[in-house]
């Protein structure tokens, strides 16, 4: 059973990117940084560690949140075993995108939606696999000179037009950008919160390039698709 007064979000990321995806709900939420580090425990699998990050991020707000929903989420991008982050600099962001190029790699988001009222959360992790599209060395170094990749994970951006550095996906591609927007939707509604019918998953894939979410009927059944 849904309330009828749309409940209080907090997002807990300073990411303009998640920004952007939550507001698609067309709800009202701040925005509260969780200060957690990012650092990865010993042997702790790749898909484990986003998961624990967001629940952390989660559980970091929630003293100051009131009865609101906390909205937390963490990324990594894994290619052949190996965690990428974001760049320290330049030379690491051309030998990331010189890596990844024509490869496939998966962009892992662990997503806790936590009721800050109850202490109830709902964790869940959403895999996305990437290929970047074969990419010459002239075309690396022009983009990272335009400062783009320096503060994301794997030095780019799938939403970048002019650089379009990606060649395929499969599953979400809101989760490339550190958001999926449908598993969000879905876990707000289990703790209550009433989102409105309009907001579909499916903005997120005609703002974003188009691409095709192969996850948004599985997760929201009867979503409306629009590209």
């Amino acid at each position: 059973m849904t309330t009828q007064t749309p409940r209080h979000l907090v997002l807990a990321s300073r990411s303009p990117r998640r920004r952007e995806l939550l507001a698609l709900l067309g709800l009202p939420f701040n925005v509260c940084p969780a200060d957690v580090p990012e650092e990865r425990r010993h042997d702790e699998p790749p898909a484990a560690f986003p998961q624990r990050l967001s629940r952390e991020k989660a559980r970091a707000v929630a003293a100051d949140a009131g009865d609101g929903i906390i909205v937390a989420a963490d990324t990594v991008v894994v290619h052949r075993g190996d965690i990428l982050g974001k760049p320290r600099d330049p030379d690491e962001a051309v030998a990331m995108l010189q890596r990844l190029r024509g490869e496939r790699h998966r962009v892992l988001t662990g997503v806790t939606v936590l009721d800050a009222a109850t202490g109830k959360a709902i964790t869940e992790l959403c895999d996305t696999l990437v290929w970047l599209r074969p990419m010459s060395d002239e075309e690396i170094a022009a983009y990272v000179q335009s400062g783009d990749p320096l503060d994301k994970a794997a030095a780019y951006a799938i939403q970048n037009a002019e650089f379009a550095p990606v060649e395929k996906v499969v599953g979400c591609p809101a989760n490339v950008m550190g958001l999926p927007v449908c598993h969000v939707v879905r876990n707000l509604r289990r703790l209550g919160v009433e989102v409105p019918r309009d907001a579909r998953p499916a903005q997120c894939q005609v703002r974003y390039g188009g691409y095709h979410c192969a996850l948004t009927e599985l997760v929201m059944p009867g979503a409306v698709r629009k590209w």
